[in-house]
């Protein structure tokens, strides 16, 4: 820009507002993509190519000019293991790593390892890996739950330059196996229960040298043929050893791969996404513009490490120093762990917001009529002062809202909800019930976790914010779907991103890495979203997880699930249709608490709950509860279910029908239902004139 054009811009900057540092509020020149930016409240907007691109591409307001690739406050971090030595050094006898100890049988209270502490493990256990001989840049497979003892092996993985491969701990022995043969893993992390497995094939993965038991004695410990060369020890050993051959740091560039995450997906054989230190450190650097954690703070981890969600919640503690406190292991004990841990953050998914939901207003449906109204009229109050930005009275609190609390530990501050939609009335709920913010992400592997977020001070819901500030986001018209930029009143379109987040590459599969990535690099994620007003994303649909009825009518039946996920009755739903039928149908995993209930409420009897399922009675109810939260959710004619059918056994990864981050395999589900699909379409044909079915 001449002196001129400089001397213009800050003339009408003067005019328009004081001076401040806020770059965020100012009309900018910018460097990448045009003389100027124009800003929206929460995004700006810039033309895609300098001379004739189209004014389409979003980044955040927070960072305008610059795609962050680090944090601001510490521009040195630029790898995992700098991130780690930064939290080493500032919080050295903070509490970081917790887990609860059982004695005699009994489970007790949360025990702490330090940050100094686990630097000291983190160090002995890289030391460890050295002493058996694995050079830098080999694969460690960690093949366990969420414990202390993973996140020092993956600190030791960073300290050492080898790159971390998680695998999830209840992937069947087949996907294990692909994944150990296609990175070459060399050693791999395991706890007793899964060591079995391992064994049981491990003359088929030749790449093994070491394995490491977390959790056994060396003594109890199987023996291996000494024909396979692979040496088998225990954790404590291994520990032991770095600590008697103590090796010096291997730091990692930027630019070296971290981690490969194999994503199970809803279909085909995992794919391994390959994500540098550079592409980890921006993304946390992004959120931490957006989220602002403290040193005071008390984090629970209970959703898979091996999942991007969690493991990027996991790099952004550690830079503030949070304290982490491991669940036991066992969902079924989670809300004791809470209770024991009393968190201050709490992130999950919307399947267990919605059961959060679904068990507070079913408790407050059945407490009585007085309790109700005192229910809801404390509810109607604090959700009209959260709207319009007042504090509301304590008293409601006091009376109402504090019991709900204390199901959580009593001291949440902040939720964050991932990995799916999660519908707004369920998040105004979280908000008013638990007095804090509800934060809503979106965003994938292949871009490092978050693609944009919520900002805190936001009480519109229904969006996923603005972008990363480490990326750039734009909307590609999908004219087969009708999606276009041109769309009234809003654009619409496949969301793409692009930045410093964006994976390297599938590994060793440049095919499908060049069906997702396009010459100019932007990542094409599937998904099809819309630009609200003032610069919010909003999540409309799916490319790929979309169906055609008979009619010609397009279903996304994610967003149909993710509404019948309200009704009382439905712990999990399938929704299926295809174009050979006319309506849909669904596969609801029941409650059965609720349907226990709802039985003796009707005084029906049965010989137990498998035939309370197939009673033509409890199916109507069901249904009827489903047709009502769906026309309060205003779906559409075509996209209720008309018949259901119900099941005891809840979907699960162990019975294939659910990907480690809790979304339905659709073609696995379809095969596991098939005959119940069946069975509903002929019922509906033969109890309707009106034919379901197009021959």
């Amino acid at each position: 820009m001449d002196s001129t054009a400089q001397r213009r811009l800050e003339a009408i900057q003067g005019h328009l507002l004081p001076a401040t540092d806020d770059l965020s509020l100012q009309i900018q020149r910018n460097e990448t993509a045009g003389e100027f930016v124009l800003g929206q409240k929460y995004s700006v907007v810039l033309p895609e190519k300098l001379q004739t691109g189209k004014w389409n591409v979003y980044r955040s307001a927070r960072s305008p000019l610059k795609l962050l690739s680090r944090f601001p406050d510490h521009p040195e971090i630029g790898t995992l293991h700098d991130n780690f030595v930064h939290a080493v050094e500032t919080f050295q006898d903070y509490k970081y790593l917790g887990n609860r100890i059982r004695v005699d049988g009994t489970i007790g209270e949360y025990k702490w390892m330090t940050y100094g502490e686990a630097g000291t493990a983190r160090s002995a256990i890289g030391s460890g890996l050295r002493y058996h001989g694995l050079s830098k840049g080999s694969c460690i497979g960690l093949y366990l739950i969420n414990r202390p003892e993973w996140l020092i092996v993956d600190h030791a993985c960073s300290a050492y330059s080898y790159i971390s491969v998680p695998l999830y701990d209840t992937l069947g022995p087949d996907a294990v196996k692909y994944i150990v043969n296609h990175a070459d893993i060399q050693a791999i992390f395991c706890v007793p229960q899964t060591l079995n497995s391992l064994l049981s094939f491990l003359s088929e993965i030749s790449s093994i040298r070491l394995i490491v038991v977390v959790g056994g004695m060396d003594e109890h410990l199987p023996s291996v043929p000494l024909t396979s060369g692979v040496k088998l020890i225990s954790y404590l050993k291994l520990l032991s050893q770095g600590r008697s051959s103590l090796q010096p740091f291997i730091p990692p560039e930027p630019e070296d791969v971290a981690t490969i995450c194999y994503t199970s997906g809803t279909t085909g054989t995992p794919k391994g996404v390959v994500l540098t230190h550079g592409n980890l450190i921006a993304s946390v650097a992004g959120m931490s513009q957006a989220i602002k954690f403290y040193s005071s703070d008390i984090y629970i981890s209970y959703l898979p490490l091996a999942h991007i969600y969690e493991r990027a919640n996991q790099i952004m503690s550690a830079y503030y120093g949070v304290a982490i406190g491991f669940y036991q292991g066992d969902n079924m004990k989670l809300m004791d762990d809470l209770v024991a841990l009393r968190p201050t953050i709490f992130c999950s998914v919307p399947r267990l917001y919605n059961r959060i939901y679904a068990g507070i207003t079913n408790a407050v449906k059945t407490s009585g009529a007085l309790r109700e109204r005192l229910f809801n009229t404390a509810y109607n109050s604090k959700k009209q002062s959260i709207t319009s930005g007042r504090t509301s009275s304590p008293m409601w609190d006091r009376l109402v809202f504090n019991k709900i609390k204390q199901k959580l530990g009593g001291r949440v501050r902040f939720m964050g909800s991932g990995a799916s939609p999660l519908s707004p009335d369920v998040m105004e709920f979280l908000r008013v019930c638990f007095g804090c913010p509800v934060i809503e992400g979106y965003g994938m592997t292949e871009t490092s976790c978050v693609i944009s977020i919520m900002d805190e001070a936001d009480n519109l819901s229904g969006h996923v914010g603005s972008p990363n500030p480490a990326c750039e986001v734009k909307l590609m018209d999908v004219p087969e779907m009708n999606y276009t930029s041109e769309d009234q009143p809003y654009p619409r379109g496949e969301i793409c991103v692009r930045g410093p987040i964006v994976f390297r590459g599938y590994y060793k599969d440049e095919v499908q890495t060049r069906e997702v990535i396009d010459d100019d690099g932007w990542l094409h994620t599937g998904d099809i979203g819309l630009w609200l007003p003032e610069g919010r994303l909003k999540i409309i649909d799916r490319k790929k997880n979309i169906f055609k009825l008979a009619q010609g009518e397009y279903i996304a039946p994610e967003k149909v699930e993710n509404v019948y996920a309200k009704c009382k009755f439905v712990s999990q739903c399938f929704v299926y249709g295809d174009s050979l039928n006319s309506c849909l149908v669904a596969v609801v995993s029941v409650d059965p608490e609720v349907l226990k209930d709802w039985a003796a409420s009707e005084g029906i009897k049965y010989e137990d709950l498998g035939q309370l399922c197939n009673d033509r009675r409890a199916r109507a109810v069901v249904l009827d509860d489903m047709d009502a939260v769906g026309r309060e959710a205003q779906l559409r004619g075509f996209e209720f279910a008309k018949a259901v059918t119900l099941v005891l056994e809840p979907f699960t990864e162990e019975n294939g029908l659910l990907t480690p981050t809790f979304k339905i395999k659709r073609p696995q589900a379809k095969a596991y239902f098939a005959k119940a699909i069946s069975d509903l379409y002929t019922e509906l044909s033969t109890s309707d004139p009106t034919p379901k079915k197009m021959t």
